[in-house]
């Protein structure tokens, strides 16, 4: 009788060792169906708090809640055997102090599973990297264009566009390094600037609107698939899915009205649904 070997999820040190070393795949996933598909084929999924857009139709992430994170994270947790799973701290859930973002990153960690947390924001977040790596949770960091602050900044703009914003960008990306993150997100930065923080920083960027040059790459897995209707202009489309699921719908409602859709022609087995 063979015995079936037990599949090893990726660990956070092996994701940073991968610093100038093979790329990280990344992709966001929120739900298990579509992270049972991927995870064979991704070193890291994230649970992004994008699904505020992509599944609930929000016009930005600031209205996503921690209870929502964390129902979708277990969701990616439980399809999911190999990929290292990351979960968005939500705006509002650790930018009052360290001890709050602690108290949130455990119920995130405890209630999904999950191996790790990404939190928003360079200095001014260092502090509270290091309280929680401290402490045993693991945190990636977000630089760049970081969607919960776009209030601040005005909208969804490209950072680092002129050389008098580099200096404080590389200081975010020096400081999140230095307090303890294992991975950086570097989103909607100028290239050279992105490629400059790679060169700089000890451990693995991944970029998102950045350089080719990061250590990794992430992308919404519904932009990649074609199921966004607006996708950012960087994002490369591998799939078209948007287009087939309207063209389904439309030969499926054809049939029913035409009634010629075979209702009563099955008889399904509860043995077979899973």
């Amino acid at each position: 009788m063979s015995v079936q070997s037990k599949i090893k999820r990726i660990t956070v040190p092996e994701i940073r060792a991968r610093k100038g070393a093979e790329p990280v795949v990344c992709l966001t996933s929120y739900h298990a169906h579509t992270a049972r598909m991927v995870d064979p084929y991704v070193d890291v999924l994230l649970v992004g708090d994008s699904l505020g857009m992509v599944m609930y139709g929000m016009e930005s992430t600031l209205g996503v809640t921690l209870d929502m994170m964390i129902a979708h994270g277990s969701a990616v947790v439980r399809g999911t055997d190999r990929a290292l799973v990351v979960v968005d701290m939500p705006f509002g859930s650790y930018e009052e102090s360290p001890e709050i973002a602690f108290r949130n990153a455990c119920r995130i960690i405890k209630e999904t599973g999950c191996t790790a947390v990404k939190l928003e924001g360079g200095a001014r977040m260092g502090e509270t990297i290091y309280y929680l790596q401290e402490r045993g949770i693991p945190v990636m960091g977000h630089i760049g264009l970081t969607p919960q602050n776009v209030q601040v900044m005005g909208g969804f703009k490209t950072q680092g566009r002129t050389q008098e914003e580099w200096a404080s960008l590389e200081e975010d990306a020096r400081i999140v390094s230095e307090a303890g993150a294992f991975a950086v997100v570097l989103e909607g930065m100028a290239e050279p600037l992105a490629a400059k923080i790679t060169d700089e920083i000890v451990i693995p960027t991944i970029g998102i609107g950045a350089s080719a040059r990061c250590d990794g790459q992430i992308l919404v897995l519904e932009d990649m698939l074609g199921l966004s209707p607006n996708p950012p202009k960087f994002v490369k489309e591998f799939a078209t899915l948007g287009a087939q699921i309207a063209g389904a719908a439309e030969a499926y409602a054809r049939e029913v009205r035409a009634r010629s859709f075979p209702a009563a022609a099955h008889t399904y087995s509860m043995k077979k649904v899973r």
